[in-house]
């Protein structure tokens, strides 16, 4: 008579983004799963998180655009679908009008990721910090501790590679009460009008600037007080998430053209004038009560953040439920040290996963999550799986960390984009053979990779179930 063994557990360290969906994929492929999280621990907490829940989103509240056939995280978003996240699923769920882009109520969301984790019969959560290395008996772990990994646990794994991580700031942006916004002043309206996956074309608010307006508001956070942070100071910020007035350190016209750009709106009371600059504001809750500054990651300190945000046209009676700040975020040099399983080389029982590794975004973080969840299953169950293609949005990224990067030079963090995948000539003819006009080429291009990242990913799903 045969008798089948179930499978050995595997460990997840870190209830974040990426370590609930690792979780949720072992868990699904039926495989035990025990989550340890240190938040909820008395005395224990990081410097960005809130609260104990899983996957608390600690920044923006968007998963940013959810357009497949032309933006590469859309493409992401896709993949994800397809393979049964918990991310996306809690996402749609809990998703607040944002244009083109999906974001998210995050308390909500964050209830609803936490929620089904916990009613899953496969997955244990543990309420603890691992403080240096997981024990030796334990033979299949994922690190998803995220950039705000424990001192203990990064100072054991780096000594273990014998290299020095590498750090950056990340910037948290200001969320403003609904009700304290002037709509005497401010409109409603996406930017050329675009709907998001909800639908709606007016997502964003939209606070206008005159050219004086903008010089002061830029003058006020060239000389207003910043954070200071002695030893951190020289650490270089990651490009995507940029505090506000180092863009305008850069040029006093740099947030013109960035998060303050007013092209695609049009101010409704007086339509004949080009605003000189805008604000805009994203919603942060599913009620609709709170909206973020879109852009405005900040180290200001808080009296002058106030006193700063408050020159904005709409905004002069703001109030705020959150000011912005800053938090130190740490990745690995994942080209030397993680294999093409995402296992640590020194270490191979350990698999590394999220923004430690060298992806950055919400969606990217999760990404990795949901691949090193598959990847352990897999190991755990006997199996060979390897990661998708690098014509996929997952695979590019994988492709990415573990060696992406022109050699002899520094491994950065990077979000997905179409550059990662492997290129396509764009083509010149349509499907029905019609001439596509040059400068609508690149566009059509980007639709071709995500229809070759999808057909890819399929076949990968189903060929590894």
């Amino acid at each position: 008579m045969s008798t089948t063994t179930s499978p050995s557990p595997v460990h997840v360290i870190g209830g974040g983004l990426a370590g609930s969906e690792a979780a949720w994929q072992i868990a699904n492929a039926g495989v035990p799963v025990i989550l340890h999280e240190m938040r909820g621990v008395p005395g224990v907490k990081t410097d960005a998180h809130q609260t104990d829940g899983l996957a608390e989103l600690v920044c923006s509240n968007s998963f940013r655009s959810d357009d497949w056939e032309y933006n590469a995280v859309g493409l992401l978003h896709a993949e994800m679908r397809a393979l049964n996240s918990i991310i996306m699923a809690c996402g749609d769920a809990h998703q607040v009008p944002a244009g083109g882009a999906l974001a998210v109520d995050r308390d909500g969301f964050s209830q609803a990721v936490t929620a089904k984790l916990e009613a899953h019969p496969l997955i244990t959560i543990v309420r603890e910090e691992i403080a240096g290395l997981p024990p030796e008996e334990w033979d299949n772990v994922i690190v998803a501790t995220g950039p705000l990994t424990s001192p203990a646990l990064a100072e054991a794994v780096l000594k273990a590679t014998g290299e020095e991580s590498l750090s950056f700031f990340d910037a948290i942006a200001p969320i403003v009460h609904a009700d304290s916004i002037d709509f005497d002043i401010a409109w409603r309206q996406s930017r050329y009008d675009k709907e998001g996956p909800g639908g709606d074309a007016a997502a964003y608010v939209n606070c206008p600037m005159d050219k004086e307006q903008y010089e002061a508001f830029i003058d006020a956070l060239l000389n207003g007080p910043k954070a200071e942070f002695k030893d951190w100071e020289n650490v270089p910020y990651f490009d995507g998430c940029l505090p506000i007035e180092v863009m305008a350190e850069r040029g006093r016209e740099t947030l013109r053209h960035g998060p303050m750009k007013p092209v695609g709106l049009t101010n409704p009371r007086n339509p004949t004038v080009k605003a000189h600059a805008i604000v805009q504001l994203r919603q942060d809750n599913a009620l609709g009560t709170l909206y973020n500054l879109v852009g405005f990651q900040t180290k200001l300190k808080h009296r002058a953040q106030a006193e700063t945000f408050r020159m904005i046209p709409g905004l002069q009676n703001a109030q705020f439920a959150r000011l912005g700040g800053l938090h130190r975020n740490t990745y690995l040099n994942s080209p030397q040290l993680l294999d093409k399983q995402l296992r640590l080389k020194a270490i191979p029982r350990l698999r590394f996963a999220g923004q430690v590794t060298g992806v950055e975004g919400y969606v990217e973080s999760a990404a990795m999550g949901l691949l090193t969840g598959r990847l352990a299953a897999a190991q755990a169950l006997g199996k060979d799986v390897s990661a998708p293609p690098p014509e996929t949005a997952m695979g590019a990224l994988v492709e990415h960390i573990t060696g992406g990067h022109l050699e002899g030079s520094k491994f950065q963090p990077m979000n997905i984009n179409y550059g990662l995948l492997p290129p396509l000539e764009a083509p010149k003819v349509d499907a029905d053979g019609k001439r596509i006009h040059p400068k609508e080429r690149g566009r059509a291009k980007k639709r071709l990779m995500s229809l070759r990242g999808l057909e890819a990913l399929k076949a990968w799903r189903d060929a590894n179930g």
